[in-house]
């Protein structure tokens, strides 16, 4: 029997410059009286979260700072900052000002302060036990300062488990975020390479779920088996169309000028956008792909992140098998695949599997991405441990729209090794 039910559910939304000058209002209609804060080093130097903290505090609201989130989140990271929580609560209120790391961190952090036992308890199977809370978690109010994850939005949370050189998360409907307050104002003078790495997950984020398994091609479920995850559903293709539409006209301008404010919000609004929709609709095939790939990086770093150690930013990961999983996919939905096409680049003519593929890498040459995995320190010899990895992400590749086996994976991770 086939599914007849799709779900959709999205935080509060407060967007437009300025709106983080109010999180303390907003704070104090949850009734919050101490919160903590959640950011990075790299954030914490630019005074944004400590205005945003001394506007908390001018609403008779009690903020402790944690700014030692990590970019790219791992189990050691999210413990420090748990063990962090632990010893300074109690809190009735969380707060995330960051990119999807920081917010990341921030969700952790309520799990694991409201529920009993520990990370590697909540963590998605196998690589975790996949317990769900059996507390209420606080209010979280996110703020992000890139324009990409669409974490402030999402049930996920992402991490790299350091032992095992795996990328994995943490996904339940109550990690979602209370509240999403998106201040465009916030991400100017991003780094281009921030920019670019961050809008090709906004781009993956609506192409993937706007190209995902149409939700009532799912076995029927029962009510307690319902995921976040749904499919491809009518509500979300509206996000997703809208914020390719956004894209097109906004993603090159603002990676090459930072300060171009109608660029910058037009990429805030697609990285909301993306995020409402994906988040309900699921991802597949470059998510499941990016996880080894960022989780199993040697020697890369990329320009405009921090240089202490290798890394592939995760919207980066995402994007370099894209066009060659949205070849391999294409034949399960011709025309959305071309529609997509043509949201990104009304230019774009013609039929068939090339069409999308070749939209996505001339962006990625245009706004200076790598030219595919060889560029990032990868080669023939790798394939069998990336598709190993991929493998672990059951959860991603579910919601694909055609049936990957490892063959398939790896001829999309071979096909990846260069672009142009």
């Amino acid at each position: 029997m086939s599914e007849t039910i799709f779900t959709y559910a999205a935080p509060a939304l407060k967007f437009g410059s300025g709106s983080s000058a109010e999180v303390g209002h907003d704070l104090a209609g949850f009734g919050a009286r101490r919160v903590i804060l959640v950011t990075d080093p790299g954030l914490a130097a630019t005074g944004h979260p400590q205005r945003i903290a001394e506007q908390v505090r001018a609403s008779g609201i009690e903020v402790v700072v944690f700014d030692q989130a990590h970019v790219e989140p791992t189990d050691e990271s999210l413990q420090l900052a748990i063990d962090f929580a632990r010893d300074a609560g109690p809190f009735d209120a969380v707060v995330a000002v960051g990119g999807g790391s920081s917010i990341d961190t921030a969700k952790a952090v309520n799990l694991l302060t409201t529920n009993p036992g520990e990370l590697m308890d909540y963590i998605n199977a196998p690589v975790g036990k996949a317990l769900a809370p059996v507390n209420r978690l606080l209010p979280l109010v996110a703020v992000p300062t890139t324009t990409g994850t669409g974490s402030e939005s999402t049930t996920i949370c992402v991490l790299d488990v350091l032992s095992l050189h795996v990328k994995t998360g943490i996904s339940h409907p109550a990690l979602r975020p209370t509240l999403a307050v998106v201040d465009p104002q916030l991400t100017l003078g991003q780094p281009s390479m921030v920019t670019a790495a961050s809008g090709m997950d906004i781009l993956c984020h609506a192409l993937e779920s706007y190209t995902a398994k149409w939700y009532a091609d799912f076995d029927a479920k029962r009510p307690e088996q319902r995921v976040p995850y749904c499919g491809a559903n009518p509500i979300a293709d509206l996000w997703s169309e809208r914020a390719m539409g956004l894209l097109a006209g906004s993603f090159r301008a603002a990676v090459a000028d930072g300060t171009d404010q109608l660029a910058r919000e037009q990429m805030a609004m697609a990285a909301t956008f993306a995020g409402l929709g994906f988040g309900n609709a699921g991802v597949h095939i470059p998510h499941a792909n990016a996880y080894p790939i960022a989780g199993r990086v040697r020697d890369y770093r990329p320009a405009g992140y921090p240089q202490d150690e290798a890394m592939v930013p995760h919207g980066m990961a995402v994007s370099l098998t894209a066009p060659e999983a949205f070849r391999f996919t294409y034949e399960a939905a011709p025309e959305r695949h071309l529609a997509a096409a043509r949201l990104l680049d009304p230019s774009a003519t013609g039929t068939g599997p090339d069409v999308l593929p070749d939209v996505i890498s001339t962006l990625m040459r245009d706004i200076g991405l790598p030219s595919g995995l060889a560029e990032v320190g990868y080669g023939d010899g790798d394939v069998d441990d990336l598709v190993g990895g991929a493998l672990q992400q059951q959860r991603l590749l579910a919601t694909a729209p055609r049936e990957a086996t490892p063959d398939d994976l790896a001829a999309v991770f071979r096909g990846s090794m260069e672009h142009w």
